[in-house]
């Protein structure tokens, strides 16, 4: 099957890659080996970049493709939305393609804008709610971020897990091999404690009696990969803490997240190695239920590996992935498309991720689009374990993969949709506060930053209708 190639234009990045280099377009083409009326055609995105110019950019001035990615452009532009939307910023208001603009013209500066008004949006917080002495999720946000800059993909830590994974004796299965190079390496017995759940804990290394703890009764996925975090952990820490201090953050407590982050990322790829999975993924035509079957795996985990394959010349499909639960709180959330999740109020009651929790362990599939027009193809279900007695409360999660409607018939979930019929597509926007949609019966609350038409000679669908945006 060939591989999935996604067309990449990423011309202001070109361009600003040359004028930090201090090269004209003459000097960039000849190191390119091409010419100087190509290289303006790429940075006016009148072409593509093609995959073998990105790969000798990349060698030449050691950058990593994600670097080139326009999805960053489109999250920025998301953001600025999001926080134009702010009632602080009604008196200059700015249409969306003034923002695109602006974006576009002068990432850098609109990046440091974003940073400041986080920083606005924490003192206020700070001076209303004295108790709180620093923002909560302002860590897992960096680190959020940061893992977007990579589009969820780390290519020296994915290559080591699955170096590792080929050289194992897998004659007795994958568990047992985990076991068994547990205990040779490192001297470790696995056994398990009911007292752990009464803890809070999933495991727990016994360094006296040199042995792993793990609680009864839980799925064997999740053995798999506890085993393969602790792996991870006692094997490839000198690599985590290279990848962290060359380019990780920099604040303590994102930097420790980070930490955790990239030792779940191992052991993902431990379980799921790029090369056999990808080639299974595309062979199956990304069946998540097969491939979960095929590898022993979870239904989120298979999801989550999806959305990091993106090893450069062995692309996988670019999937957005997220996880919520029922009350609409945001868990994780990686992007390598376009999409963008709001940082900002709750997602869109529209989105299929909250009709699959009426549907437990049924998949939904949605065609959505988004404000800025692009066309998606959601695939929603619940996960999670069930309760083991009557007094448990599990917690109720969902979680959505979705790719452009480009790259939706290389999947199963396609089958039996007409893509080329958009009437059935449903509209979700960013949350309502930055939602430009005034026809939407779903609004909660009126679009922030704009002046509001009560309707005294007009009633709309809402009571409330945002007066449109001064061109």
């Amino acid at each position: 099957m060939p591989q999935t190639r996604t067309k990449l234009f990423a011309g202001p990045r070109l361009r600003q890659l040359r004028q930090r280099e201090t090269l004209t377009q003459a000097n960039l083409a000849d190191m390119l080996d091409i010419s100087p009326s190509y290289l303006n055609q790429l940075e006016r995105n009148h072409r593509p970049v093609p995959h073998h110019l990105l790969q000798k950019l990349c060698e030449r001035f050691d950058l990593t493709p994600a670097w080139f990615s326009n999805t960053k452009e489109a999250h920025t532009v998301q953001a600025m939305c999001e926080t134009m939307a702010d009632p602080v910023f009604k008196n200059a208001s700015l249409p969306l393609a003034k923002m695109a603009d602006a974006v576009h013209a002068n990432p850098d500066l609109c990046a440091a804008f974003l940073t400041l008004y986080r920083a606005y949006k924490f003192e206020q917080e700070r001076e209303s709610n004295t108790l709180s002495p620093s923002p909560p999720l302002e860590p897992y946000e960096t680190v959020g971020d940061w893992v977007q800059q990579h589009r969820n993909y780390f290519h020296e830590l994915d290559c080591a897990a699955e170096k590792f994974y080929e050289n194992l004796n897998l004659q007795n299965g994958l568990a047992e091999a985990l076991k068994t190079y547990l205990f040779d390496q490192h001297g470790l017995h696995t056994q398990q404690d009911p007292a752990l759940e009464e803890g809070g804990l999933v495991w727990r290394i016994d360094r006296h009696r040199r042995t792993i703890l793990l609680p009864p009764d839980q799925p064997p996925e999740s053995t798999l990969f506890y085993l393969a975090q602790i792996i991870g952990q006692r094997d490839h820490t000198r690599l985590i803490s290279s990848i962290l201090r060359r380019e990780g953050p920099k604040e303590k407590n994102a930097l420790e997240l980070g930490r955790v982050y990239l030792g779940n990322y191992f052991a993902g790829a431990l379980l799921l190695p790029y090369t056999r999975f990808l080639h299974a993924a595309q062979t199956m035509r990304y069946d998540i239920e097969r491939l979960r079957r095929h590898f022993g795996t979870s239904f989120e985990q298979i999801s989550h590996r999806l959305s990091t394959l993106q090893r450069p010349g062995m692309e996988g499909i670019p999937f957005y992935f997220l996880k919520l639960d029922i009350a609409g709180n945001i868990l994780k959330s990686f992007s390598a498309n376009r999409f963008s999740q709001a940082r900002f109020g709750g997602p869109c009651p529209l989105w299929n991720i909250f009709r699959a929790f009426a549907t437990p362990g049924q998949v939904q599939v949605q065609l959505s689009q988004t404000t800025d027009d692009s066309i998606y193809l959601n695939v929603a279900r619940t996960v999670g374990h069930e309760g083991v007695t009557y007094t448990d409360r599990p917690r109720q999660i969902a979680i959505v993969l979705g790719c452009t409607i480009s790259d939706a018939a290389k999947t199963v979930y396609a089958d039996g949709l007409n893509l080329n019929d958009h009437r059935l597509v449903v509209p979700i926007g960013p949350g309502c506060r930055a939602c430009v949609r005034d026809n939407c019966s779903h609004r909660s609350l009126p679009v922030s930053g704009r002046m509001l038409d009560t309707g005294s000679d007009a009633r709309g669908v809402v009571p409330y209708r945002a007066l449109p945006e001064k061109p």
